[in-house]
């Protein structure tokens, strides 16, 4: 099932997916019960640079998407808006929401986190207006090597995942939770936010 909504509303549908991931991305950092790997690793570079969470995960988007261009991915305007508004929200929630230091809060923000993140990921996805920068590197690799994109996505984020805990990134149950229910939850929402129709596939279309 897929849902047919004008282009000034995909638009509307993308940013506000991009938002609420952020927002999934703050729940689970104060609920301190572990991150998913790219979190991990924000964590960590966080803590090393002294900068923000959200300027780290804007910094890393980058950096990734200039590893897009020997592997000829074409960035679409979801790509872009990735890397400034989620940067932005997760700050802005991170200001707002105080660290949790009871089991029940922390599995609540946990819990929390995680579902909102299968709901923030296929509602920006859905509106197929081009991937994160990340989702692009994997599928990138793909299409260059010819590898199972389960081995690519799988290789990447343990590299990511260890490269985190080195630089002092938060592993626990969160991180195992994530990485069993992140792809069941993205999968049971989709069908309600993809929208029909021809979609843009770069910043020229």
């Amino acid at each position: 099932m897929s849902i047919r909504v004008r282009p000034a509303a995909r638009l509307v549908q993308l940013i506000t997916g991009q938002a609420l991931f952020g927002a999934s991305m703050a729940l689970m950092v104060r609920g301190q019960l572990g991150l998913n790997p790219w979190d991990v690793l924000h964590q960590g570079l966080a803590g090393h640079l002294g900068w923000t969470f959200g300027n780290i995960t804007a910094l890393t988007g980058v950096v990734v998407l200039m590893l897009w261009l020997p592997l000829r991915q074409r960035p679409g305007l979801g790509t872009l808006t990735n890397v400034i508004v989620i940067a932005l929200t997760v700050d802005a929630v991170l200001a707002t929401v105080p660290p949790m230091t009871t089991l029940p809060s922390q599995i609540v923000l946990l819990a929390s986190g995680v579902v909102l993140n299968g709901f923030a990921t296929a509602v920006y996805v859905g509106a197929r207006l081009g991937p994160g920068p990340r989702d692009g590197l994997f599928t990138g690799l793909h299409a260059r090597t010819g590898w199972p994109v389960r081995i690519v996505r799988t290789g990447i984020e343990i590299v990511v995942l260890a490269a985190g805990w080195l630089l002092g990134g938060t592993i626990g149950v969160g991180t195992v939770l994530f990485a069993l229910a992140i792809g069941p939850l993205t999968q049971l929402f989709l069908p309600f936010t993809t929208v029909r129709g021809p979609a843009p596939t770069s910043v020229d279309a």
